[in-house]
């Protein structure tokens, strides 16, 4: 595929001069990645003649860091003119290297732009999207699918590296062990293919979590007797108990004021609260839909979810599935 050659200041241009910005109101092919909610999210947009399968236009729409925009616009340049066959074998590393390199932190734009052109794709050819893909980092939406791309694309055999590439485990680190599980998986089907050799294969263990996993929690007071102890006539006060951090819980507004929008607006948020609750359940969680009022999304959160330290976390998380599948935006508010 003839394609444009990687500069070392590719990247800057792309950024500050992105081509290709907005709607194509023409679009025979979208492929929508990331959220709102997650921070970063892009919409590929592409019309593509039937008759010849090659791609004639290109827009998108994106939201995030400096490199997402550039990663986002170098895509379009990429592809206008290819055939679908030849845009089907771009990777998330082509696009990279396209932009003459991204920082290690900043691999993860390479990799959704790359999720937005094969969504696109599978959008022209009809094909429905999975109804639900097993949920690898829930704070950023990721799932195993995409982990497993980005693992084989940039022959990762670190846990931070997947981090790096895909944002699973940037956040709360409760994933940290599924990303081992999944890593060490695709790892072994690469050494199984020949894409790998056996002495790079992760190990899940041998590399410790990220720093928020290590972090001193304090060392108990030297006991009495010893250098530098606390004197015998000072009495050590307990140290308190961890403390969960609450959600702060909100009063709905009167019902006579509050905007539920039309029956069939209201069933459909119905239904998308619904399909979020087996997530939440699987966790010893849950969650009701109690009223909407305009664009906030009144929610009671029920089981292990109630006073949770990660419920923010997770009320975050019901956010950006709901705004997904409402394709509007929406707020979530907790009520007792």
């Amino acid at each position: 595929m003839a394609t444009l050659q990687p500069t070392a200041d590719r990247f800057g241009d792309y950024f500050v001069n992105p081509k290709h910005v907005g709607v194509l109101a023409e679009a025979n092919a979208i492929g929508a990645v990331g959220a709102l909610g997650y921070g970063d999210a892009i919409k590929l947009m592409l019309r593509i003649d039937p008759a010849s399968e090659r791609i004639e236009a290109a827009r998108f729409q994106s939201y995030g860091c400096s490199a997402l925009i550039a990663a986002a616009a170098a895509v379009t340049d990429m592809i206008i003119g290819q055939s679908v066959a030849a845009v089907e074998d771009i990777s998330s590393a082509d696009i990279a290297e396209f932009l003459g390199g991204l920082p290690a932190e900043r691999m993860y734009c390479a990799v959704l732009s790359y999720e937005a052109i094969q969504r696109a794709l599978a959008a022209y050819r009809g094909e429905r999207e999975a109804a639900t893909e097993p949920t690898l980092c829930k704070c950023f939406g990721v799932s195993e699918a995409v982990a497993e791309r980005a693992i084989r694309s940039h022959q990762l055999t670190d846990p931070h590296q997947v981090t790096q590439h895909t944002k699973a485990g940037g956040g709360c680190c409760g994933c940290y062990k599924d990303i081992e599980t999944v890593l060490a998986r695709v790892n072994a089907a690469m050494v199984s293919a020949g894409a790998l050799r056996a002495v790079q294969a992760y190990r899940p263990g041998s590399v410790p979590p990220s720093a928020t996993e290590r972090k001193p929690r304090g060392d108990s007071p030297p006991p009495l007797g010893a250098r530098g102890a606390v004197p015998s006539h000072i009495t050590m006060a307990p140290r308190p108990a961890p403390v969960a951090a609450a959600m702060p819980r909100i009063k709905l507004p009167p019902a006579e004021s509050r905007d539920r929008g039309t029956p069939e607006q209201y069933a459909q948020i119905e239904q998308a609260v619904q399909s979020v609750r087996p997530t939440l359940q699987r966790d010893g969680g849950d969650c009701e839909l109690v009223d909407v009022d305009g664009t906030a999304i009144y929610l009671k959160l029920s089981g292990n979810c109630v006073d949770c330290q990660l419920a923010s976390v997770t009320l975050s998380g019901i956010q950006a599935q709901l705004v997904d599948k409402l394709q509007r935006p929406m707020r979530v508010v907790p009520v007792s």
